[in-house]
């Protein structure tokens, strides 16, 4: 991922349910905001489909930042977005995962990330948060341009539709079963909780 100084910078004015919310925090340019939610405690919200959840836990994901950050670049007309992307997630990612690899006998467990895209650069405003991962996502199996907030179901979809189509039929997974991915998955995702520090 890049670093925060190639981020686009601009001042705004209230266009936006977002963008009012960070004026009123006294928070008057684009990188600006980029930093505050940077810097905001990494954690699972309570409702990520709520656009103004970040600012009522003081807390937020990748999902919930990425969003909160897209939305904002909607409303100032800045051309950044959000892109999902399905990762290989690997022992050298989150410690621990090797005994989820070994227990289902597979080589990576597939998961989902998001992050920034701008020009040809690319943000993850949850890099060096206590976040359950030793280092960046660099690689991805496949990304694409979403929604700020997606929603948890089309997110979802996205995800089945990867594994069904590029991982399942991969030479690395061959002879694997899906439902076995989808635990080994799930498992995963409680260890990435788990790790938060």
């Amino acid at each position: 991922m890049d670093t925060f100084d190639k981020l686009p910078d601009a001042e705004f004015v209230a266009s936006g349910v977002i963008s009012k919310k960070f004026l009123e925090l006294g928070i008057t340019s684009f990188k600006e905001a980029c930093l505050y939610v940077h810097n905001i405690e990494y954690g699972y919200n309570s409702d990520k489909d709520d656009k103004m959840i970040l600012f009522k836990e003081n807390l937020g994901s990748c999902t919930t930042k990425h969003g909160v950050i897209a939305t904002l670049a909607e409303e100032l007309n800045i051309p950044l977005y959000k892109k999902v992307g399905i990762y290989k997630l690997t022992e050298v990612i989150s410690t621990g995962t090797n005994k989820v690899l070994k227990k289902y006998s597979i080589p990576y467990v597939p998961m989902i990330h998001c992050f920034l895209v701008y020009e040809n650069y690319r943000f993850d405003l949850t890099e060096g948060n206590n976040n359950g991962k030793n280092t960046s996502i660099e690689e991805f199996i496949h990304d694409e341009k979403v929604i700020p907030f997606i929603t948890t179901k089309d997110e979802y979809f996205i995800f089945k539709q990867i594994l069904n189509e590029k991982i399942l039929t991969s030479s690395e997974m061959k002879g694997i079963e899906k439902r076995t991915l989808l635990k080994a998955r799930e498992e995963a995702i409680k260890l990435l909780k788990e790790n938060i520090t």
